[in-house]
């Protein structure tokens, strides 16, 4: 159950291609917890919770159409779409898909909303050859982390922007989780409050390789990067694309007793980057130790 967890919240274990069993036992076993149904709710404003109970999907909903972040597995598409009807939406009414990353859990679904909605789909650059090919990245062959190819429509780099009905999203590159990771800054309104929002792409180190022969050449120094960036940036609210990472669940709750809206947590995003950057020099300590023993 531990091992279990550990993918659930991204964490890493081992990949060397002895456990490729055990990855798959492991991923079967994610996915039922992935795939478990939740109700969708409203967040803030118009940003709103769409996904399962296990991975995080968004929508951002304005006057001319609809922006989706993110999909789940590539079977639960249908309880995607079925939590867009119930806050009142419509799915031919999404516009934009935007992908954080090209990993498995968080594209499963693009290809067939892709097909459904003819929305256009953007990704950071780097991640477009991994979407249209359907892999996880140096483990091309690993049929268990493959999810259904999808053309990529437009590409994005630091600081573009994707605007709609009077809503923009700015496009962060935070890169290392995967070679594209892309994070979206943007603002609601709490009342006559702004509030700030940051949907972060991801930086737990999770099946990659960071020494030897690492997942993508530039890993650890793109890590790093993403860290420096991330320390400058203070939103009011964070999202990410699972939810155990910010604490979903318990928010939502306090949300729904009539609570101060309890995703407003100035300072949650900064104490996250500092727990994840620990936990990323102390993976890449052990495989620099693991690789000096060979």
């Amino acid at each position: 159950m531990r091992l279990v967890l550990a993918i659930v919240l991204g964490l890493i274990f081992p990949v060397t291609s002895s456990s490729a069993q055990s990855l798959k036992e492991l991923l079967e076993k994610a996915t039922i917890a992935w795939n478990k149904p939740t109700e969708p709710f409203t967040i803030i404003d118009n940003i709103h919770y769409v996904g399962t109970n296990g991975l995080a999907v968004y929508l951002v909903t304005t006057r001319e159409g609809h922006i989706l972040i993110d999909t789940a597995m590539p079977e639960a598409t249908s309880q995607i779409r079925s939590s867009i009807e119930k806050l009142g939406f419509k799915l031919g009414d999404i516009k934009f898909l935007i992908n954080t990353h090209a990993h498995i859990d968080h594209t499963g679904g693009l290809a067939e909303l892709k097909q459904l909605t003819g929305a256009l789909l953007i990704s950071g650059a780097a991640d477009k050859p991994l979407l249209e090919g359907g892999y996880y990245p140096g483990r091309e062959t690993a049929a268990e982390l493959k999810f259904p190819a999808v053309k990529v429509d437009r590409t994005v780099k630091e600081g573009d922007t994707v605007s709609l009905g009077g809503v923009t999203l700015t496009a962060h590159a935070t890169p290392g989780h995967s070679p594209g990771c892309t994070s979206w800054t943007t603002s609601v309104k709490e009342g006559a409050n702004p509030r700030s929002i940051v949907f972060f792409c991801s930086a737990t180190v999770a099946l990659n390789q960071l020494v030897g022969a690492p997942t993508h050449p530039t890993i650890v120094e793109d890590y790093r990067k993403t860290f420096a960036w991330a320390h400058t940036v203070q939103p009011d609210i964070l999202l990410a694309p699972h939810p155990e990472m910010y604490g979903m669940q318990d928010k939502r709750a306090k949300l729904a007793a009539g609570a101060p809206n309890p995703f407003v947590r100035p300072g949650e995003f900064g104490a996250y980057i500092t727990s994840l950057e620990k936990a990323f020099e102390e993976s890449l300590y052990k495989q620099k130790s693991a690789a000096a023993k060979q």
